[in-house]
């Protein structure tokens, strides 16, 4: 089967709930597309037995691949094998060698086991009975007219441990791919999801293989490139070579790519040039630093924080002088510049960060919600204030000032 087009399938109301976060879906289509089996479909369907048996129906008609994960356990909502035998008439047998461990579980640990749990070791006849080295119920993988499916629990470590084990073996052995897919993330900062695509508008025009998908974040933006091609090779090839035509492009913006986050940019930059940091915060209390020091090895490049959020500790602890405060008020260029400059004196570093403002919900000192001065002190070589009009909410105006002071900081030491 070339160019097999796979769907998963997530049952389970609790997800639909918002309970839990359906990571088993993003988990699995990464693992297919490295066999080169594309995914085209993602569903979640809650435990009623006929929206489980429509969701089925479909999915045969437009999938080769199918997997299901959830609703193989004891209970009276685990609906998964009654649906697909409502659909397709196939026998559903116990499968001794599961009944067996699921009994020695319950006498092992000293529980009486209840009816209910034999449910657990129904099998599909005929299936192929994947074993649960870490849980009770089973999996199974079979063929239905022209279509592979697969159930599994609905328990991530379960879940993976069946499909690295026994389920990506089988498709690899079954299937005739010829192709494997890989993806890069490039990250930016300080450019707008519509101003990237702008400059990038006759590159993505002309996109077939790899393509380029720009997302917005809520730390900056990424593009995803995703490539095709017969082997890991000669895809990483067309990655590099698109990603080097895209910073051609928009490279002044860009910080990294795949895992690499901002903070930890900022934190190699530091410690490349034997740089230590140390910020004042009032109105973000805390979040800029929290996320510096949340990179291993901070400890290298961060000497600490001042979390200034009255008046009094902005005056006593950071020695912002009292003709400041009362001639400027606190939210101000003149007070952010002198909470940068007395943090870095007063703990020892190269580079002193401040942030103040208004989060909401009311006005301060005559200035509005979402008035926010960042200001970076480097050693009397380098002095900067910038103000920002916020808009959104109290925590997203927090966040906000906290990524563009990690702008500001990432363009001061690129």
């Amino acid at each position: 089967m070339k160019n097999a087009n796979a769907e998963i399938i997530a049952v389970g109301t609790e997800l639909l709930l918002g309970q839990i976060s359906n990571t088993n879906a993003q988990w699995i289509s990464e693992q297919l597309a490295v066999q080169g089996i594309n995914v085209y479909y993602h569903s979640v369907v809650g435990d009623n037995l006929k929206r489980v048996q429509d969701i089925f129906t479909l999915a045969e008609k437009r999938s080769d691949i199918v997997i299901v994960t959830g609703g193989l356990g004891p209970t009276d909502d685990d609906l998964t094998r009654e649906a697909f035998h409502s659909i397709t008439g196939l026998p559903i047998l116990e499968h001794k060698p599961s009944m067996d461990k699921i009994e020695a579980f319950f006498i092992k640990n000293n529980v009486v086991m209840t009816p209910n749990n034999r449910k657990q070791a129904r099998v599909f006849e005929n299936s192929i009975v994947i074993d649960n080295h870490v849980g009770m119920a089973p999996g199974m993988i079979l063929r239905q007219e022209e279509t592979i499916w697969v159930f599994l629990p609905g328990v991530p470590r379960e879940m993976k441990s069946m499909m690295t084990n026994s389920v990506l073996p089988y498709l690899t052995k079954t299937l005739e791919l010829n192709a494997v897919i890989k993806s890069y993330v490039l990250r930016f900062i300080g450019i707008g999801e519509s101003k990237l695509e702008h400059d990038l508008k006759e590159l993505m025009e002309q996109q077939q293989n790899p393509t380029i998908a720009p997302l917005a974040q809520t730390n900056g933006v990424v593009i995803r490139l995703t490539a095709k091609a017969e082997t890991d090779a000669d895809a990483i090839r067309l990655l590099d070579h698109t990603k080097q035509e895209i910073l051609n492009k928009v490279g002044s913006y860009y910080y990294g790519m795949n895992e690499e986050t901002l903070e930890q940019t900022i934190l190699n930059n530091l410690k490349r040039k034997e740089l230590k940091i140390a910020s004042a915060e009032s109105l973000t209390g805390g979040k800029f630093i929290e996320r510096l020091i949340s990179v291993p090895g901070a400890s290298q490049v961060c000497k600490g924080s001042v979390v200034c959020y009255d008046t009094s500790v902005k005056r006593e602890v950071l020695k912002v002088s009292d003709n400041i405060i009362q001639k400027s008020g606190t939210v101000s260029a003149e007070c952010a510049l002198e909470m940068a400059k007395n943090v870095a004196q007063i703990l020892d570093a190269s580079i002193g960060i401040s942030f103040t403002g208004v989060a909401g919900p009311d006005m301060v000192e005559g200035k509005p919600v979402g008035t926010v001065y960042i200001s970076i002190y480097m050693n009397d070589r380098k002095q900067i204030v910038e103000k920002f009009e916020f808009t959104g909410s109290r925590e997203r105006i927090r966040d906000r000032a906290v990524l563009k002071g990690y702008e500001i900081l990432w363009n001061l030491l690129k």
